[in-house]
């Protein structure tokens, strides 16, 4: 229905945009469903695609590497099941690492006097995030507070 539609248009470089503007948008939708993907035929319904043009998008997807179709029987009907083949990083695991700012950091080494193996910054950075987690795992809402050592302590 709707890259029918597009690709109707007589401009053809204006349709080749549209058509990659779609299918970015529903890599998009792919990639926010995470490792469990999105069913076709619920992602259709989302972007109000017929299953034809909705199946040639995932085809495109997927012969560019994209994504992966498996098929699921779902509802008593056959669907895919779309999965990004790589999903973008998740940095919120060490955005408050003590490394990013540390005024020692060009001087680190894994075997050198400023060393990550011996560093208090992060090994209390390390606990802190820990404690975080299980916290977070137990639904407390208890909140850790440690100290950190300043850069003129991070070696021992």
């Amino acid at each position: 229905m709707l890259v029918s539609k597009l690709m109707q248009q007589d401009n053809n470089e204006g349709r080749e945009e549209s058509i990659e503007d779609l299918t970015s948008k529903v890599f998009k939708l792919i990639v926010e469903q995470g490792k469990e993907g999105i069913l076709q035929s619920r992602l259709w319904k989302e972007l109000n695609l017929t299953s034809r043009d909705g199946s040639r998008i995932a085809m495109r997807l997927e012969k560019r590497g994209l994504v992966t179709r498996q098929r699921v029987l779902e509802n008593g009907r056959w669907t895919f099941r779309l999965i990004a083949v790589r999903l973008p990083l998740d940095t919120t695991s060490i955005e408050g690492a003590p490394c990013i700012t540390c005024n020692l950091e060009s001087m680190c080494t894994v075997d050198g006097s400023v060393s990550p193996n011996t560093c208090r910054l992060i090994e209390n950075w390390v606990l802190v995030e820990m404690s975080k987690r299980m916290n977070e795992e137990k639904g407390s809402d208890a909140t850790t507070t440690t100290t950190l050592s300043t850069p003129s302590t991070a070696t021992s």
